[in-house]
């Protein structure tokens, strides 16, 4: 009886170590090109759980202008400083907000964190990326 019980013994703990490594494998960063987008008020970035996944290949994950996002994006070759500036005439009202994205472009990690007087700074300045809102 013992050897049968250590037997399953056994057998539960290979099982086990086998589902480890596949486990590590579901929360390893996806290749391809992908960002988490957040926006916060005030001068602290948003935290992971309140982001919106952006994947360009293909546009899509949640981010609601996500075409046009990743088109801007690979303009400029995923570095969210090189994107152009938009003329826009923003009200002079200081109720800053803090983007943050984090993911991976190109195989390169992108880190990136900004903080923005107004939401119309921000649009101005990052074009379709940061409209997270559907607007």
């Amino acid at each position: 009886m013992k050897t049968v019980e250590a037997g399953l013994s056994a057998a539960a703990l290979l099982l086990l170590a086998g589902a480890t490594p596949a486990a590590r494998a579901d929360t390893a960063p996806e290749p391809g090109n992908w960002l988490m987008l957040g926006v916060s008020h005030g001068d602290a970035p948003a935290g992971a759980e309140d982001g919106t996944l952006l994947r360009c290949d293909p546009p899509g994950g949640g981010h609601p202008h996500a075409e046009e996002a990743c088109a801007q994006l690979s303009a400029a070759d995923g570095r969210i400083t090189a994107l152009p500036a938009q003329d826009a005439l923003c009200p002079m009202i200081y109720a800053p907000v803090t983007a943050h994205a984090e993911g991976m472009w190109r195989d390169r990690p992108v880190t990136w964190t900004e903080t923005f007087p107004n939401t119309c700074a921000l649009r101005a300045r990052t074009g379709a990326l940061f409209a997270l809102d559907g607007a």
